[in-house]
C-alpha cells in the first residue's frame, strides 16, 4: 500500500494507528464538550466511538484510509484523525475526520498535527496534493484549515447526505506539493509562536 499505518511523533502531540485500546480515551473527549451534537460534523458520540473505530478500520483494510488516534504529550488519547480518500495511482490524499477534545481546541495541537501528517504525506509518500473538506457552514473549521495554508479549490454542491437529512455543500481545499515549503515554514513558525 502507498499510505500505511505509522506512528509520527511531534513535542505536544503524537500519532498512534488508531485501535480499539484508543476507544476508552475518546469516549471520553468526545462527551467533553458533546461534540456529536454538532450537527454538520460527523464527530461520534462516547457510545459510537468503538464502531467508529472498527469503520476505519475496516477502510484501511481496503486501502482507502489510515486512521489515528491523536495523543498528547502524556500518551492519553484526546481525538482523531485520518488520511483519507487515498489515490495512490495519482498520489492524492485527504486529511480529514478530524476532531478534538473542545478543552484542547486552539490549543496548538492541530498545527503540530498538521504539520507531523503534511511532513509524512509530501515528504514521505510524495505525495502530489494533499486536500481538506469541510461542511460549507462549517466556519471553525474553514478558518482552521485556511490558516494551515491551504487554498480554496471550490464548493461541491449537493455534496452528501448528513445523519440528520439534510443536504451537506462541502468546502474542498488543498496543499500541493510546490506549495509544501511554503506551507511547512508558516506552520513551523505558528507552532513556535504558540510554544514561546
Amino acid at each position: 500500500m502507498w499510505a500505511s499505518p505509522v506512528t509520527l511523533s511531534g513535542t505536544q502531540v503524537s500519532l498512534a494507528p488508531l485501535a480499539q485500546t484508543h476507544a476508552e480515551d475518546l469516549a471520553e473527549a468526545s462527551a467533553d464538550g458533546n461534540l456529536s451534537a454538532l450537527w454538520y460534523t460527523m464527530i461520534p458520540s462516547p457510545a459510537e466511538v468503538p464502531a467508529e473505530i472498527d469503520g476505519g478500520l475496516a477502510l484501511q483494510e481496503n486501502g482507502s484510509m489510515v486512521p489515528f488516534a491523536i495523543l498528547d504529550a502524556t500518551g492519553r488519547a484526546v481525538g482523531m484523525t485520518t488520511y483519507m480518500n487515498i489515490d495512490a495511482a495519482n498520489q492524492r490524499l485527504e486529511i480529514g475526520s478530524t476532531w478534538y477534545r473542545k478543552s484542547l481546541q486552539r490549543s496548538g495541537l492541530n498545527t503540530e498535527c498538521k504539520l507531523l501528517m503534511l511532513s509524512h504525506a509530501f515528504e514521505g509518500l510524495g505525495a502530489i496534493a494533499v486536500e481538506f473538506r469541510t461542511h460549507v457552514i462549517n466556519h471553525q473549521s474553514r478558518r482552521a484549515i485556511e490558516r494551515l495554508g491551504a487554498r480554496p479549490d471550490g464548493i461541491l454542491r449537493a455534496h452528501m447526505k448528513m445523519a440528520n437529512g439534510t443536504i451537506r455543500d462541502t468546502a474542498v481545499y488543498s496543499i500541493t506539493a510546490s506549495e509544501w515549503p511554503t506551507v511547512r515554514a508558516h506552520l513551523t513558525f505558528q507552532m513556535e509562536k504558540h510554544q514561546s
